[in-house]
């Protein structure tokens, strides 16, 4: 099984990031994660997409299209999700009727200095990815305050709550995409 992570931050030391690499280190056996590099998504526009979509945006939809799951780290910047991530949504969401995005089995977590944890943000990433059809998890939620406390100074994940519900997310991930059917 083959799961694509998406960093919404383009900082390479960002928590998000570290998030995914400790993500990585809670898979199953058989099961792979590769990350996603946004940084040459160009900005969406219509006319550019009319054009044909540019290389990067055809990546990123191959990319998507192959994976089993999306697992989606998402900071929360301004109470909201960053420009880059809604901007790789948009891309993926296109077109409407044809989107990688349908019926895919996508995990949101995310980690921010602030308290809040990424809530916001990860509540308009969730409605962005269900206005796309793609089969979003509610649960469980993996939200991450304090990060800079949670961290240590190499990026890796110390806390051990936190690691237990990113352990649980990623459990759920897997079942879902393997076609695990999760009792209500």
């Amino acid at each position: 099984m083959r799961i694509l992570g998406i960093a919404g931050s383009l900082r390479e030391g960002s928590y998000n990031r570290a998030l995914l690499r400790a993500a990585r280190e809670l898979l199953p056996d058989g099961v792979e994660l590769e990350e996603l590099d946004l940084r040459t998504l160009p900005f969406y526009d219509a006319d550019v997409e009319a054009a044909g979509d540019p290389e990067p945006v055809v990546a990123l939809k191959e990319a998507i299209r192959d994976a089993d799951a999306l697992l989606i780290a998402t900071p929360e910047y301004n109470r909201g999700v960053p420009g880059v991530l809604k901007n790789a949504i948009d891309w993926a969401s296109r077109p409407p009727l044809a989107s990688p995005l349908t019926g895919k089995p996508v995990a949101i977590m995310g980690a921010s200095t602030g308290r809040g944890g990424t809530a916001r943000a990860q509540e308009q990433l969730l409605s962005a990815l269900e206005f796309s059809r793609a089969s979003a998890l509610e649960q469980p939620e993996v939200l991450v305050p304090e990060a800079y406390m949670r961290f240590d100074e190499h990026g890796e994940l110390v806390d051990g709550a936190v690691r237990a519900e990113l352990a649980e997310l990623v459990d759920t991930l897997v079942r879902v995409a393997d076609g695990v059917t999760l009792a209500a």
